[in-house]
């Protein structure tokens, strides 16, 4: 697949930042995740620390948008892999 896709708006809860960004149908849910980390914590961020989730479940980051049929609009969220205890 070609062409632009959905802007998408993923939530970065570790640096309380929403970061939209534009995409393509044939990118994958890992791709989003690592440009929404490098633009909301920098390069210094492992995307392998943290996991994606869509509609409230975590997802295959390994299928494409187009596959998950996500719209424009959408939110996802990026949260840590090993969660904090809160204090």
């Amino acid at each position: 697949m070609t062409g632009a896709g959905p802007t998408v708006r993923v939530w970065v809860p570790d640096v309380w930042d929403i970061v939209e960004l534009t995409t393509r149908p044939a990118e994958t849910v890992a791709d989003v995740k690592a440009a929404a980390l490098s633009r909301a914590i920098g390069p210094t961020a492992d995307p392998a620390n943290f996991e994606m989730k869509y509609r409230g479940a975590r997802v295959d980051e390994s299928r494409t948008l187009a596959e998950l049929q996500v719209p424009a609009g959408a939110p996802m969220i990026v949260l840590p892999v090993h969660r904090r205890p809160v204090r």
